[in-house]
């Protein structure tokens, strides 16, 4: 494992696609370090066959076999675990991702707030220039939500709303969803073969 890259999972409807995305950096063989938030937690639980219980540590482990993934692979931190290495930019992680990401972590995030290790990870690969990916979930957008979006754009953000497309004629759910996990692949610059590329037949 030679890369890694954080993944946040927040309070937004969409764990279908923090799931697969998950699936999909096991199998590139990427070191994942994990933050969920209580509502993302719940979130999962409502939408998923997946119930998450108890510590990181607990979870963790849940998620290692439930994605068959090798040990130490996955990585789960507490929002109040300010020793993790993507707390610092002396050790951030190579990307980020926030998938799903409610409109509350985004207005977080682009004021600075900081105030869990979620929110502090975001802010570190602002201020190191590393790749941020905000996967939206919400809709319709209020003029607040639009401000935070172009805020964090001139910073250096990607928004990457989860807005499927439909000319690849997905012929069920998995499909769509792997429209916007192939979206969010191709930014971190992770190989995949997800769905077929334009143009191509």
């Amino acid at each position: 494992m030679t890369k890694t890259i954080a993944v946040a999972i927040t309070g937004a409807s969409g764990a279908a696609y923090s799931l697969r995305l998950l699936e999909c950096l096991v199998k590139a063989d990427i070191s994942i370090y994990l933050m969920l938030s209580q509502p993302g937690q719940l979130v999962i639980n409502m939408e998923t066959s997946i119930k998450l219980t108890g510590n990181t540590r607990k979870i963790a482990q849940q998620l290692t076999e439930y994605f068959q993934a090798k040990p130490k692979q996955i990585q789960v931190f507490a929002k109040d675990q300010w020793t993790a290495p993507i707390a610092s930019g002396a050790n951030p992680a190579n990307s980020m991702v926030i998938c799903p990401c409610t409109t509350g972590t985004l207005s977080s995030i682009a004021c600075g707030a900081s105030n869990n290790l979620l929110e502090r990870a975001a802010d570190v690969m602002l201020k190191e220039q590393r790749r941020l990916i905000l996967v939206l979930r919400e809709t319709p957008l209020s003029v607040i939500h639009l401000e935070n979006m172009l805020k964090l754009a001139k910073m250096g953000a990607l928004i990457l709303p989860a807005n499927p497309g439909f000319y690849h004629k997905p012929q069920s759910v998995q499909d769509i969803i792997d429209f916007i996990v192939a979206r969010i692949l191709d930014h971190l610059q992770v190989k995949h073969k997800l769905i077929a590329r334009w143009g191509e037949a």
